[in-house]
């Protein structure tokens, strides 16, 4: 009696107060490199066969209830509860009980170990907000190990379940009584007595199988795990997923309420039910742990036994862990973890994040990848080819597969390509969907979704697939049928409803998305191509007479670049690489020819003008200079082309950078501007004379070529024809590297014994014959700033 009363303290101790107050231990943050006391004694405590578990064993044999808020509840599953109409899941069902009389809310009676799961469970939402250590992946986490040990446990994929550890060996615990709810409420279905709690009934508690005395634990952690995780979505969503004759019940009860109480309560609380809508957003954490619940499913679904040849010895010799085996993906995560990606699919940032979302949803897909057969280690580098055992799993999750790539395909369009995290998720989903015979499967499967129908009535297609109808998992479902086109309908009416609209993923809507895909895949090689051109361009500058000022540089760089000028060359290599595979990948999923690939390349816009150098973005010259037109601003969004922005005002009066000495840059601009001042007759004079002279000056004193490069507005034009008198420049005499330069030059003269005068003459000298033969061979190809 004394654990009974501190049981609920101590779970809210644990896994914090489900309002977020309380944060309890938060095990989504105790990680062990951070917390290495706390870390395994927190784990150790929580285990299956730990204190907490046992203390939760002695409470269950004691048929003890604790209250649950109904208001803490996804909000779907609140507002039907609220509305009196149960949802179809078992795990409700019996369980809620109304408050006396000054109550204040609905709540849900559990036993202890549902109690402890709820709280488990829902931590992972309701503590979101609080702060993680961002150094230490979220796989390394406390809560991230006991939801794989709990999985691992209770959904073993060898062996039977453990028992847990009685007090008295041979006693058993009894599975959860049916409790009879105060008020009627409207149900989703019949409740068929469960076939398993049939089975307990029926046989002795000692010679009662362990595997079926508690498989409930399997069943209720994996329905709290799921009913938790992937149940925030919309309500309208909520409601769209029900089964029509669920609807039609839900009517009849409302008709009847509104009657009795003259329509004012029924009416109100149908327009709550309807206007209400759940903002949910989905952590990156959140969704690692749905993937890990997904690997683990398929791990625990392959491991089932194959069937016996006879139906008969079938039937006596199936354990309840085996059937559960055989129906836990289509029957309680299908059709939630569906909606769960759909939303995530259309409410996720456009970002690097988006990575968690893909590989959860490319792991749902690849089943194959957790079956115990592996590949041998010499056949890794080959694709393997997906066995047609798998077709019925493809054809029962067909819009797993086709309408989330559509929704895949409508992301990557508008991300940047050149981004390598971007291409990097391009490249794995267009990999996995090129597994040998994997398109083969998928377009069998619409072609049989596709087929006219002849027998099979409309309405009942989503009688059938409705993973939850009835009670518990082993209640009377429909007899098997063999019709692989029923099926695949019968998937995707009872995910999307009658009217929904199919658009095929090898039809010509969807081929002309995954056709521009690939034109901006082209696109973004190139742009990728031309910024590690750039960059090799900018390292073989640096060169040693350019460092030593012997060549012209410029002085303020006018390329952007982007996020691979960070990381450096490597990664514009692994780039170029996924996006070459990826579209190599599709043209074999969609059996694209190389004429198409070579018309996309013209389209690329990746043509050059007579200088070698990319064209500029697509503009309109006016009076008042270039205008851009639409296609000119997404080329420049999309990182495709790009002015080349360069510094059009006077060269002196640029800001002091670092790589200049503040004092000398100040005193010899005083000394040019008084230069320039006391001999600028004599300048023009000499720049306008056309022997070698005038030639020798003009190429040295001025800047002839840099009125040709202006064409924007009068007011620029007229700056820049100013700056272009003749005038001598010495501020390349403030550069650390040039006064470098000059100690390094006499510290050689003065090793050879020629002294600074010799040295200044040599220098002269050199850089006279220098400006002798660029003047008479190249004048005007490369202007010298100084």
């Amino acid at each position: 009696k004394e654990l009974h009363g501190i049981f609920p303290w101590l779970v809210e101790s644990i896994f914090g107060s489900l309002d977020g107050i309380i944060v309890g231990w938060n095990l989504r943050c105790l990680q062990g490199k951070t917390n290495p006391a706390e870390y395994p004694v927190a784990l150790d405590f929580l285990h299956p066969s730990g204190p907490m578990m046992k203390l939760v064993y002695k409470l269950q044999a004691e048929e003890y209830r604790y209250d649950f808020p109904v208001s803490y509840l996804p909000g779907p599953v609140k507002a039907s509860i609220q509305e009196q109409v149960l949802p179809e899941c078992s795990l409700y069902h019996n369980k809620v009980q109304f408050p006396s009389s000054g109550g204040l809310g609905l709540n849900l009676a559990l036993n202890p170990f549902e109690y402890y799961m709820f709280y488990f469970a829902i931590s992972l939402i309701t503590q979101r907000n609080a702060a993680v250590n961002h150094h230490v992946s979220p796989s390394n986490s406390a809560y991230f190990i006991l939801v794989d040990t709990y999985l691992r446990c209770f959904l073993p994929t060898e062996g039977n379940v453990l028992p847990p550890p009685y007090s008295n060996p041979g006693g058993a615990i009894p599975s959860p009584t049916p409790r009879s709810p105060p008020v009627p409420f409207t149900s989703y279905g019949m409740h068929h007595t469960s076939l398993l709690k049939r089975h307990i009934a029926h046989q002795p508690s000692v010679n009662a199988d362990p595997a079926s005395q508690e498989i409930w634990r399997s069943e209720t952690l994996l329905q709290i795990f799921v009913e938790m995780w992937l149940h925030h979505y919309s309500l309208e969503m909520y409601q769209k997923m029900q089964s029509p004759h669920v609807k039609l019940e839900v009517l009849h009860y409302r008709l009847s309420i509104s009657s009795k109480h003259h329509g004012s309560p029924a009416q109100s609380s149908y327009q709550a039910l309807h206007a209400y809508q759940e903002s949910f957003k989905p952590t990156e954490e959140h969704v690692l742990v749905v993937r890990l619940l997904v690997k683990h499913l398929h791990a625990f679904s392959n491991s089932l036994k194959p069937e016996p040849l006879s139906p008969s010895a079938h039937s006596h010799t199936a354990s309840p862990l085996e059937e559960f085996k055989r129906v836990v993906i289509p029957r309680f995560v299908q059709e939630k973890l569906y909606i769960f990606l759909q939303h995530c699919f259309g409410h996720w940032p456009l970002d690097a994040s988006f990575r968690a979302v893909l590989e959860m949803w490319l792991s749902y897909l690849q089943p194959w990848r957790y079956a115990p057969e592996k590949p041998p280690q010499s056949a890794e580098s080959l694709p393997r080819s997906v066995s047609e055992k798998w077709a019925a799993f493809i054809q029962e999750n067909l819009l797993m597969y086709t309408k989330l790539f559509v929704g895949f395909l409508n992301r990557a369009l508008r991300t940047d390509l050149v981004s390598p995290k971007h291409a990097l998720m391009v490249f794995r989903v267009a990999k996995v969907f090129a597994q040998p015979n994997l398109a083969e499967m998928i377009q069998k499967g619409e072609q049989l979704f596709l087929e006219p129908e002849l027998v099979i009535p409309h309405r009942q297609h989503r009688l059938f697939m409705s993973p939850t109808l009835g009670g518990s998992f082993l209640s009377s479902w429909p007899p098997t049928i063999t019709d692989a086109s029923f099926k695949v309908k019968s998937h995707v009416y009872s995910l999307e409803g009658q009217d929904f609209q199919y658009k095929q993923m090898f039809g010509t809507e969807v081929r002309n998305l995954v056709l521009k895909l690939a034109q901006l895949i082209c696109q973004a090689q190139q742009t990728a191509k031309s910024i590690s051109d750039h960059s090799a361009e900018t390292t073989a500058s640096q060169s040693f007479f350019s460092w030593l000022r012997f060549t012209p540089s410029e002085t303020n760089g006018s390329y952007t670049g982007n996020d691979l000028d960070e990381i450096g060359q490597d990664s514009i290599r692994k780039t170029d690489e996924y996006l070459e595979k990826a579209l190599e990948y599709l043209c074999q999923i969609f059996k694209l020819s190389e004429a198409q690939l070579n018309q996309m390349m013209m389209k690329c816009g990746t043509a050059q003008d007579e200088n070698g150098k990319k064209q500029l973005p697509d503009c309109i010259e006016s009076e008042d200079g270039l205008i851009l037109t639409p296609l000119g601003r997404y080329q420049i969004i999309n990182g495709l082309r790009r002015f080349e922005v360069q510094y059009q005002g006077d060269t002196e009066l640029q800001p002091i950078r670092s790589y200049e000495n503040t004092t000398l840059v100040r005193l010899l601009f005083r000394l040019s501007s008084a230069l320039n001042e006391r001999f600028a007759d004599q300048m023009e004079a000499l720049c306008s004379r056309e022997d070698f002279v005038g030639r020798l000056c003009r190429y040295h004193l001025t800047n002839p070529h840099l009125l040709q490069k202006v064409r924007y507005s009068p007011v620029v034009r007229e700056r820049t024809r100013q700056n272009c008198s003749p005038r001598i420049s010495l501020r390349f005499l403030a550069s650390y590297r040039t006064l470098i330069s000059l100690l390094l030059l006499y510290f050689i003269a003065s090793w050879f014994y020629i002294g600074p005068v010799g040295c200044t003459f040599i220098i002269l000298v050199a850089y006279f014959l220098y400006a002798v033969i660029m003047t008479f061979f190249f004048e005007g190809w490369k202007p010298h700033e100084h």
